[in-house]
């Protein structure tokens, strides 16, 4: 299914009814938003208010993104879900937003939008445009004076995104263009192989925050450069000495070696010294009593042959290789990495790490507008730093709550904000009309069940038949054995029928129990039908437990539990490595 998202200045899309204005509080902490970004930034996203935004959206590749989930054995499971489509359309929508734009952007942006539409024409390419103009200029607004900004895109569109943010963040505020190496070498018919993404990194203004980030050094560096070794470890040599003769003390004789004699002259590391010896006055030391303090340290290599010494740069000391624009260290995350969740469009938690240790600091707020499974998220909290998701799928959403649990402990309410979720039945009601798929899933999150796209499983891109599944429920019994509780969501009317549909599939799958989830209340024929199913009885703690249980989602927003062996979610969706954070508090949001 596609995303939703408003194309235009005006609400034009998914709705915001369920959300009770009234209760939400001030974002006084993290925040976690389900919605359309372009509204949410306007409605809660103060003026200059963020320290780093970075954002990962759709290419417009025309690619539908799929979620594969992982079976008990580990195999890739038949089930996948359409998270998102990234395919834009030209229609209405798209025609009001561009007219807005013209009308009302600055006169820079304004003209830029008018000169792509005439060169690009009323297609997709120019449809996707218009709908990350409209969010950029919101980005640019809520960006502090000292902020930065990556946008992570493809070759598709990363040409018309780089003059997009040019007219938006100013020609003189861009300051990369980032390649990262996102897979290895593979063929391509007839062109170069397409191996990496682009970042685009601009800044709001010339004054922003920079922090400088070293790569570390890989094996065959180290063993090119850093050749020599004694008991303080790994070493190079370095001159001590530079082109010229000076007439001051740094062309005096040292130890019996004159620099003048080669026409140079001593050029001592001063900045090794001041790191040795903080309270060290070099101003009032020769080159040679510098060449002292540094003999005294070991850091002098006289050769066996030949008079001239040279400095040893150990490797423990040296900081590594300046961060550059071509990212080659940071690896795709494979098929088995161990902080895969599965999310399509996931990236590796050390590249989101690096980008926010360069362009951030403690306590700052990072912007994700474009959350997926969270990465940004989580590499946020992992560093100290404030942070704001937004997404519109509940799915993502889902993933990035079990990812925060997992990962820091963190429990929503208690820990962070989550804005956009119904709260209520009614806003349940109001979630399922606007967009049913997304009240399953929304539905079965709420027990943890991992999603197989139910009532839309065609139109959700599923493989294969949904046979009646909306979600599964995975838990462990005798000698380890992996049982399933199958779920089933109902938005409109329901009977008896269904829970003897639902007892007809338990069967048929071989499952230990089913869970009926119904907006609607559940008739008395239908808990009639759901008792007479009997129980199961676990073979590893000898209880028995209802084969069928009926929960409404008014007992799920009160946080009536499934009555079922006991289980960790990490049987549904992939768990996510516990990560220790640094000491200390953060502060309000805003």
């Amino acid at each position: 299914m596609a995303q939703k998202y408003n194309l235009g200045m005006k609400t034009l899309g998914i709705k915001y009814n369920w959300i009770d204005k009234n209760k939400v509080k001030p974002l006084s902490r993290n925040t976690l938003f389900y919605g359309d970004n372009l509204e949410i930034l306007r409605e809660y996203v103060p003026d200059e208010s963020v320290d780093l935004i970075y954002l990962d959206p759709p290419f417009n590749s025309n690619r539908s993104y799929n979620v594969l989930f992982k079976d008990e054995s580990g195999k890739d499971s038949e089930s996948q879900i359409t998270a998102f489509e990234d395919t834009w359309h030209w229609g209405e929508d798209a025609q009001q937003t561009y007219h807005e734009l013209v009308q009302h952007a600055p006169a820079n942006v304004s003209s830029m939008i008018s000169a792509l539409r005439e060169f690009i024409g009323a297609n997709q390419m120019m449809a996707y445009l218009v709908m990350m103009t409209a969010r950029l200029i919101e980005l640019h607004r809520v960006l502090k004076s000292t902020g930065s900004i990556y946008l992570h895109c493809d070759p598709t569109a990363s040409h018309y995104l780089k003059v997009v943010m040019d007219a938006i963040f100013e020609i003189q505020n861009f300051r990369s263009e980032i390649a990262w190496k996102r897979t290895s070498g593979h063929n391509s018919a007839k062109r170069w192989g397409p191996i990496h993404d682009t970042l685009l990194y601009y800044t709001k203004s010339h004054g922003y925050i920079w922090n400088s980030v070293f790569e570390q050094y890989d094996e065959s560096y180290l063993e090119t450069f850093y050749r020599f070794e004694d008991k303080k470890g790994r070493y190079r040599l370095s001159d001590l000495t530079g082109a010229g003769i000076r007439t001051g003390d740094s062309g005096q004789p040292w130890k019996g070696v004159n620099p003048s004699n080669v026409q140079r002259h001593w050029a001592v590391p001063n900045k090794i010294l001041l790191e040795m010896f903080p309270d060290l006055d070099l101003d009032g030391l020769t080159s040679q009593a510098k060449l002292d303090l540094l003999e005294q340290e070991g850091l002098i290599y006289w050769p066996p042959k030949g008079k001239v010494p040279q400095f040893k740069r150990y490797y423990s000391a040296d900081k590594g290789t300046p961060i550059q624009d071509v990212i080659g260290d940071i690896d795709p995350l494979g098929a088995q990495a161990a902080e895969r969740l599965g999310y399509p469009t996931q990236k590796p938690l050390a590249l989101l790490e690096r980008i926010i240790q360069a362009s951030s600091n403690d306590g700052d707020v990072v912007l994700d507008p474009f959350c997926g499974c969270g990465t940004a998220v989580a590499a946020s909290q992992k560093l100290n730093r404030r942070w704001i998701g937004i997404d519109i799928t509940h799915l993502s959403i889902a993933l990035m709550k079990y990812r925060l649990k997992d990962m820091f402990n963190l429990v929503e309410k208690q820990d962070y904000n989550l804005i956009g979720e119904p709260e209520s039945i009614d806003g349940a009601r109001q979630l399922a009309q606007d967009d049913r798929y997304q009240f399953q899933w929304w539905a079965a999150s709420l027990v943890k069940a991992k999603p197989l796209g139910g009532e839309g499983a065609s139109k959700e891109g599923k493989k294969g038949s949904d046979k009646g599944i909306d979600g599964v429920i995975n838990f462990m019994d005798e000698k380890e054995k992996t049982q399933r509780v199958l779920v089933q969501v109902k938005s409109g009317h329901v009977s008896s029928r269904d829970i003897r549909d639902l007892v007809g599939t338990v069967q048929r799958e071989e499952a230990a129990m089913g869970l009926f989830i119904t907006l609607e209340e559940p008739s008395k024929d239908m808990i009639t039908e759901a008792v007479s199913s009997g129980y199961y009885h676990t073979k590893f703690t000898h209880q028995d437990y209802p084969r069928i249980q009926i929960l409404t989602v008014e007992q799920l927003l009160q946080e009536t539990a499934l009555n079922m062996p006991p289980r960790d979610h990490a049987q549904t969706f992939k768990q996510a490595g516990r990560i220790k954070k640094k000491d200390g508090t953060q502060g309000e949001l805003f």
